[in-house]
């Protein structure tokens, strides 16, 4: 399965908007987790891995950040910019997310508890394993 960008369901509202994420619907797994990573530093980027077994969906609720990421032959690169759009990140994909813009919030659910064995930090060794 490739990575993929996920239009989400948006309800317009002269109050405020709402947007909502199922899963099984718009991520096709069940989620174990969720985590957000905020406040991060001009040019700072996170990530930097890939995932053994999990899988992982990405929201930008606030702000904006490219989420770049490798399937070990090509390269690719989404911008966040709308709390209305998610990427769906399949195991085994290298992700890096960079270009942080200021007060960004970025909301990650992923399929799997945190387990640190999980992670392939290495790029080189992910290549290896992809092959």
């Amino acid at each position: 399965m490739e990575a993929y960008l996920v239009n989400l369901p948006k309800i317009l509202d002269p109050r405020g908007n709402l947007s909502f994420i199922e899963e099984q619907n718009h991520v096709p797994f069940t989620i174990a987790r969720t985590y957000w990573i905020y406040d991060v530093p001009g040019g700072e980027f996170r990530g930097s891995h890939a995932l053994k077994e999990t899988e992982e969906f990405i929201v930008a609720l606030s702000g904006s950040f490219d989420v770049v990421f490798h399937d070990g032959k090509k390269e690719r690169k989404i911008s966040l910019n709308r709390s209305y759009y998610g990427v769906y990140l399949p195991k085994l994909t290298w992700r890096k997310l960079e270009n942080f813009s200021t007060n960004s919030l970025a909301m990650i659910l992923a399929s799997t508890n945190y387990n640190e064995n999980d992670y392939i930090r290495d790029f080189e060794q992910f290549l290896t394993i992809k092959k």
